[in-house]
C-alpha cells in the first residue's frame, strides 16, 4: 500500500507541498522528514481542508480540545467552541464528546476547515454501556469509522498494557491513572486479564490506519496527573513501549505522533522531551501539558503555558491547549478563547529556539520600533491579539504614552532628551 509516508520517499506529494509552502521551507525537506518520521502532515482524503504540517523544521502548532460531556450537552455550543477556537488561532482541533448523538456532533466538527482529532475509546465506551464492554471488535470498529468519516489523527492509548499496570502497581501513584482513555484501558485489563488489543494487535490497527491515511497520536494513558507523581515508573515505562509501537508505525507506512508528559516539575521537563524523543525516533511530539503546578486551579492555562514553552525550546511540536477551566469544569467560549490565545503564546515562545535570529522578524523587531517611536497603530498592528490590546489602552482616553508612566515615560524622556543634544 502505498502511503503518504512512502511516497514521501521518492516524490514531494501536493499536500506536502501546500503544507511546506506554509511553513516557508522546501518541499523536499518536508517530504524526507514526513518519510522518516521526523514530522507528520494530518491529511485523510475523505475531506477537504487546509494542511498543516508538524515536526521538524516547523513551527510549534496548537491544538484545542472541545466535546460534550454528560453534564453540558450542546453540540450546537461545542461547534460554536470549535469556530472560536479557529478564528483565535488553533491549528487543530479535537472532539472529545462523550454525550449526546457522537456521530452527529462529530459530522458538525469535520465541517470545519481544520485539522481534527478524536479518541475513539470514549464512543465505543458509550455505545457499549461500561468499559468492562468493550470489545476487540466494538473497538476496531468504532476506529474504522471515524476514519472513514474523515478524522485525521486518532489518539489511541496502545501503550497501555499489562506491563504499564504492573509499574503502576509496583510503584504507586496518589492519583493514579488521569488518562480518560488510559483509565478505560487499565480498568479493562485489571478486571479481564486480558491484554489491550490496541498493543495485542497493533499489526491489524496499523492496517486500518494505512488504509485510511489516518494518524496515530500515540496516547499517554500512564502520564502523571500530579506533580508528586512525576518520577513514578509507569509513565517511563509506557515511553519505552511507545518507542517501539513509533518504529513499527513508520515501518507500516503510517504517520504517528507521540503524546506526553502530563503534569512535570518544570527543572523535569527537557529531560522528559529529550528522552521520548530519543526513544521513538524523533517522531513528532504532541503534549497535553505539561503542568508545572497544580495548585493554581483557575490558572492551569498559565501553568501549562509555562511549560509549553520550555517543553518546545526542547524539542516538542504540538501544545494542546490548556483552558482556565481545567480540572474544574467544561469550558466555556471564553475559557476556550483565553486558553488559545495563551497556547499561542507559548508556542511562539518555544519557536525561538527552532528560528534562531529569524524569530525576531515575526513581528517582534517592528514591535520594538513601534514602541520606541511610541506608535500605537503600529504596535496594535504588530500585536498576535491587537484588538484586545487597542482595549485596554484606550480605557484613559487617547494618549501619547501609556496611562501607567504617563509624561514620566522613559522611553519619551530618553528620546527627547537625545533629540535635543543632536
Amino acid at each position: 500500500m502505498s502511503t503518504l509516508v512512502k511516497k514521501c520517499n521518492s516524490v514531494v506529494p501536493d499536500i506536502i507541498a501546500r503544507a511546506a509552502q506554509k511553513e516557508g521551507i522546501d518541499g523536499k525537506m518536508l517530504a524526507s522528514a514526513v518519510a522518516n518520521g521526523r514530522a507528520v502532515v494530518p491529511a485523510n482524503p475523505v475531506r477537504e481542508h487546509d494542511p498543516i504540517a508538524i515536526g521538524e523544521n516547523c513551527t510549534v502548532k496548537v491544538n484545542v480540545n472541545i466535546g460534550t460531556s454528560g453534564a453540558r450537552c450542546s453540540p450546537e455550543y461545542e461547534f460554536e467552541k470549535a469556530a472560536c477556537a479557529i478564528a483565535e488561532g488553533a491549528d487543530a482541533i479535537m472532539d472529545l464528546s462523550t454525550g449526546g448523538d457522537l456521530k452527529e456532533i462529530r459530522k458538525k466538527i469535520l465541517s470545519l476547515n481544520t485539522t481534527t482529532g478524536t479518541v475513539p475509546i470514549y464512543e465505543a465506551v458509550k455505545r457499549a454501556g461500561n468499559a468492562l464492554d468493550v470489545t476487540p471488535d466494538l473497538l476496531f470498529s468504532v476506529i474504522r469509522e471515524h476514519c472513514k468519516e474523515g478524522v485525521d489523527f486518532l489518539t489511541l492509548h496502545c501503550g497501555v498494557n499489562k506491563d504499564s499496570l504492573e509499574s503502576l502497581r509496583k510503584d504507586p501513584r496518589v492519583t493514579g491513572v488521569v488518562s480518560r482513555g488510559g483509565a478505560f484501558h487499565t480498568a479493562i485489563i485489571a478486571s479481564t486479564g486480558e491484554e489491550n488489543p490496541l498493543y495485542s494487535e497493533y499489526d491489524y490497527l496499523l492496517e486500518i490506519l494505512a488504509e485510511n491515511e489516518t494518524i496515530i497520536s500515540l496516547g499517554d494513558g500512564m502520564r502523571p496527573g500530579a506533580v508528586i507523581d512525576a518520577g513514578r515508573r509507569a509513565k517511563s515505562t509506557e515511553y519505552m513501549t511507545l518507542g517501539d509501537l513509533s518504529q513499527r508505525a513508520l515501518e507500516g507506512g503510517v504517520q504517528r505522533m507521540i503524546e506526553g508528559p502530563g503534569h512535570i516539575p518544570i527543572d523535569q521537563i527537557d529531560y522528559n522531551v529529550r528522552f521520548i524523543k530519543e526513544i521513538t525516533g524523533n517522531a513528532p511530539l504532541y503534549l497535553l501539558g505539561p503542568l508545572v503546578t497544580d495548585i493554581f486551579p483557575g490558572y492551569d492555562h498559565v501553568s501549562g503555558a509555562i511549560g509549553g514553552s520550555i517543553a518546545a525550546m526542547s524539542g516538542a511540536d504540538f501544545l494542546c491547549m490548556v483552558s482556565p477551566s481545567e480540572h474544574l469544569a467544561l469550558p466555556d467560549i471564553d475559557d476556550i478563547r483565553e486558553g488559545t490565545r495563551v497556547a499561542k503564546l507559548a508556542a511562539h515562545v518555544g519557536d525561538r529556539a527552532r528560528k534562531g535570529d529569524k524569530w525576531f522578524d515575526k513581528g517582534e523587531s517592528g514591535m520594538a520600533f513601534a514602541r520606541r517611536n511610541l506608535d500605537w497603530n503600529a504596535q496594535f498592528s504588530h500585536a498576535v491579539y491587537g484588538d484586545y490590546a487597542r482595549s485596554i489602552h484606550d480605557r484613559d482616553g487617547e494618549t501619547e504614552t501609556c496611562s501607567m508612566c504617563g509624561e514620566l515615560c522613559a522611553i519619551k524622556i530618553v528620546r527627547e532628551s537625545l533629540d535635543n543634544r543632536n
